[in-house]
């Protein structure tokens, strides 16, 4: 994939919308697509993210070479995984029980959330990232590329190619990305786990995820 891809974003909401504004300050053309009780989503949409396209989900998946996902992991099987085959899908959603409930079949599974999300299809590309830091952080955070003070987001993923199309994505957005290794690794992104909502260099979150690597090895 040798030029920028199209991003095709699922949820309109903080996640989404955060995410639409940085990749289309940075030169990518973006769908996105909310919930169908959303009203007057192409106002919102205008107002809070100009210049992103709101789609239909079956226009994002015909128009889009990477997905985002960033719904309410709750609502993750609203979305149309069937359609995602051989498509680079990012998993930017958290398990988080005060807003999606206790779900004891996600509490007694011993998978990442990411790995139980691409078995709901398995020739979809998933990778995790761009869930470890608040939609807040995502625009007061990113930096130009070079500065000593940049902010490390994680790529895990077990397709290397969709890893590295991402990793381009996060350094085109404002963030230095680093390599996680496979998707199994993705448990040390979520909600109370080493790398979640914490400020870290490269050099840092490349240190916390060594052992989580070895762990999954």
């Amino acid at each position: 994939m040798t030029e920028r891809p199209v991003v095709g974003i699922f949820g309109a909401g903080k996640v989404g919308t955060a995410l639409a504004r940085l990749l289309e300050a940075s030169g990518y053309d973006v769908l996105i697509t909310g919930s169908p009780r959303q009203k007057a989503l192409d106002l919102l949409v205008a107002v809070v993210a100009p210049g992103a396209r709101v789609a239909t989900p079956d226009e994002l998946v015909a128009e889009a070479d990477v997905i985002i996902v960033a719904v309410p992991f709750g609502k993750a099987a609203t979305v149309p995984w069937e359609l995602f085959d051989d498509r680079i899908v990012v998993d930017a959603m958290n398990y988080w029980p005060p807003v999606d409930g206790h779900l004891p079949m996600i509490d007694a599974d011993e998978r990442s959330t990411s790995e139980i999300n691409a078995a709901r299809n398995p020739r979809a590309r998933v990778v995790k990232s761009l869930n470890h830091l608040g939609y807040h952080e995502m625009e007061d955070d990113s930096m130009d590329a070079g500065s000593p003070l940049r902010r490390a987001l994680a790529v895990v993923g077990d397709d290397e190619d969709a890893r590295n199309v991402i990793a381009r994505i996060i350094d085109d957005i404002g963030f230095d990305a680093v390599d996680g290794g496979p998707l199994a690794n993705g448990r040390a992104l979520e909600p109370g786990n080493p790398a979640f909502g914490r400020e870290l260099s490269a050099s840092e979150l490349v240190a916390l995820l060594a052992p989580v690597a070895h762990l999954a090895a």
